[in-house]
């Protein structure tokens, strides 16, 4: 987010709000759209206050919090104090935006205020809003505005899709104002005793499509933040963090309580409702499988319950059939859900896709650790068809079986790269020439060794199968003896990215290496090389270890996966050293990734610029990062659990 947006994040609801608590009602943006969000749709496109005609000054702008609190007045100079004062606090809640206004007089005598709060609500679907210059044509659609008692509603239909967004006040508003735009401006005259007050709350309630349940909007901020506060408490409350490290402690119940509020709805194979951990905010407050996973493995020794929702939600969106345009198959775990119109009616592919190489053997790799830790045999047990369907679709549409490993091909009409590193050019060479033809990303790779392994102990301990564990051992074996043969380097003493459709190995030395120690695919010599590797000045910036060594014509430390820092790809670094027993290595990236939380408000974003701490007193940020990120929560987590309080 940029300087004038600031996030308020409740589940599956956001609102960002400028300095002032405005939201503009800008269309295009990039790394920062404005207004309120329900379920992919922009349910609040304009809230505008304006004072005796017009916008008032931030004495004191909105600051980062669950609330956003600012102190507003009218424009003037240093001979002309200002007649009131505004106090604006706002607050999002399920499906729920509420702001309480406070207007006190400066004066001795009595005073007269204009207040009005011009808003909107246009339905624009996310994807509309980013800046990737596509249109969409919406046939028919139609919007409504009716005139409340208390305030105004907005409606939008298009065929069967029907969204609402309800604003209402407490006083009521003497008048609504049309404005030749669309908008409707709700506006009260205010009578101020001499230094009088007085108070007004404005709520506003959106229903996306779909949703009949019965919800209130709660009666302030102040409500909403206690709910909030409630929840993240629960979250934090009961873990032992470091007392001798008090910085990975922050960062721990920093992440902790962004994992709360990251915390959106899903359903179980039967229909039951279940939390579980959106993938991030602004873009993503969804379900992505992967990042789920991810997050889920992270917190597993500190808070279960995430992943055991998260495996019993994705076994419901599993894959039973082929679908070109998802990139379905039977078995498949789902990479991304999306809630909006342009999904309901598939003019994007997101509804259910399934474009990712690594979700169903990392949902595998969940299920195994998750069973070993907790001992919930019953859950393992209910989930066996569907883990033993995703050991189906790695062994044959997954392609370990005809090609050796999981293989991926680029996807016309969504991702042309489906493992962790799914922007265009992620998978390259040291040149930064792109790979072509079916990718066999490196990680993935390891990701399929671990599945193999822990779904063998699930079926020999619980689901007393012995020859399908024997199996599964032989298929792990094979592929670690495969892996280390193809991939390895020997020239560089490292593993290659990728292999391209050729076989061909992709040769950019990247940080994928370090998720082969955490899943343990290389042997101990080759591992300690690797991971001692990772530690050289060109990987390691002083914040974290690069997705991309420096010095490779492919390397920008500002590109998105070529350069950058990425806390969740660290967290699994740091885990997979301390797995091969290089424990000061792993101190020094838990270190690094710690220090850069603390410079952060030890929040640690989605991904940081790639410049060195040498040259860079504070980690730079990366320019569209998601502010809050669940794996990037978590991922303090995993540096507790890789090298503790040291």
């Amino acid at each position: 987010m940029t300087d004038r947006h600031h996030l308020l994040v409740h589940g599956g609801t956001f609102a960002a709000v400028g300095d002032g608590g405005d939201i503009s009602g800008v269309r295009g943006g990039g790394s920062s759209p404005d207004g309120l969000f329900v379920r992919d749709a922009r349910h609040l496109s304009r809230w505008q206050l304006t004072v005796d005609g017009a916008v008032p000054e931030a004495l004191s702008p909105v600051a980062d919090g669950d609330t956003a609190r600012c102190i507003l007045v009218p424009r003037g100079g240093r001979q002309e104090p200002p007649a009131y004062t505004l106090f604006r606090d706002q607050a999002v809640g399920d499906g729920s935006f509420v702001e309480s206004l406070r207007v006190t007089s400066n004066r001795p005598v009595p005073t007269t205020v204009r207040l009005a709060v011009t808003a909107d609500a246009d339905f624009t679907d996310q994807f509309e809003l980013r800046s990737d210059h596509r249109t969409y044509t919406k046939t028919g659609a139609t919007r409504r505005r009716e005139i409340l008692d208390d305030g105004v509603e907005f409606t939008y239909q298009r065929a069967e899709w029907r969204s609402c967004t309800t604003v209402t006040a407490d006083p009521a508003p003497e008048g609504v104002e049309e404005t030749g735009t669309g908008a409707r401006r709700l506006v009260w005259t205010l009578d101020l005793e001499p230094h009088g007050t007085a108070e007004l709350t404005l709520r506003v309630m959106a229903r996306p499509h779909g949703d009949r349940r019965a919800r209130r909007v709660p009666s302030s901020p102040a409500a909403l933040n206690d709910q909030l506060l409630s929840l993240e408490g629960e979250f934090v409350e009961g873990i032992a963090f470091p007392t001798g490290w008090p910085e990975l402690a922050a960062a721990c119940a920093r992440g902790l309580a962004d994992l709360a509020s990251l915390q959106v709805p899903a359903t179980g194979p039967d229909g039951e409702e279940l939390r579980v951990p959106a993938a991030g905010a602004p873009w993503f407050l969804t379900l992505l499988g992967r990042d789920a996973l991810l997050t889920s493995l992270f917190a597993l020794p500190y808070r279960p319950q995430l992943a055991a929702a998260t495996l019993p939600a994705l076994a419901a969106t599993q894959a039973t059939e082929t679908g070109a345009a998802s990139v379905a198959q039977p078995g498949k775990i789902v990479h991304e859900v999306r809630h909006g119109e342009l999904a309901h009616f598939g003019q994007v592919p997101y509804g259910r896709y399934y474009g990712s190489v690594d979700a169903t053997p990392l949902f595998l790799v969940l299920l195994g650790a998750y069973v070993e830790h907790t001992g919930d045999l019953p859950l393992a047990r209910r989930l066996e068809p569907h883990a033993r369907a995703a050991i189906g679709w790695m062994l044959d549409h997954g392609g370990l079986t005809s090609r050796g490993y999981l293989v991926y091909r680029a996807d016309q009409g969504g991702l042309a790269n489906q493992n962790w590193k799914d922007s265009p050019g992620a998978i390259c060479g040291a040149d930064g020439a792109r790979a072509s033809g079916p990718v066999m990303a490196a990680g993935a790779q390891g990701y399929a060794y671990d599945a193999l392994r822990r779904t063998a102990w699930v079926a020999r301990t619980v689901w007393e199968d012995e020859t399908y564990a024997a199996l599964l051992e032989q298929a792990a074996a094979d592929l670690r003896d495969r892996f280390q043969r193809d991939f390895w380097m020997p020239d560089r003493t490292f593993p290659a990215l990728a292999l391209d459709g050729e076989g061909r190995q992709v040769d950019a030395l990247a940080s994928d290496a370090g998720h082969l120690l955490w899943s343990g695919l290389l042997d101990k010599e080759y591992g300690e090389l690797v991971g001692r590797r990772l530690l050289e000045p060109d990987f390691f910036s002083g914040w974290g270890v690069r997705t991309l060594a420096a010095g490779q014509a492919a390397y920008h430390p500002l590109s998105y996966h070529r350069g950058s820092v990425w806390p969740h790809d660290n967290a699994l670094i740091t885990l997979g050293l301390a797995r091969y027993g290089l424990h000061d290595e792993a101190r020094a990236v838990a270190h690094g990734l710690v220090d850069a939380a603390t410079a952060t408000g030890h929040r640690l974003p989605e991904v940081l610029a790639g410049y060195g701490r040498d040259s860079h007193g504070e980690p730079v940020p990366y320019p569209h990062a998601c502010v809050r990120e669940a794996r990037s929560a978590a991922a303090p987590l995993a540096l507790l659990t890789a090298v503790g309080g040291a």
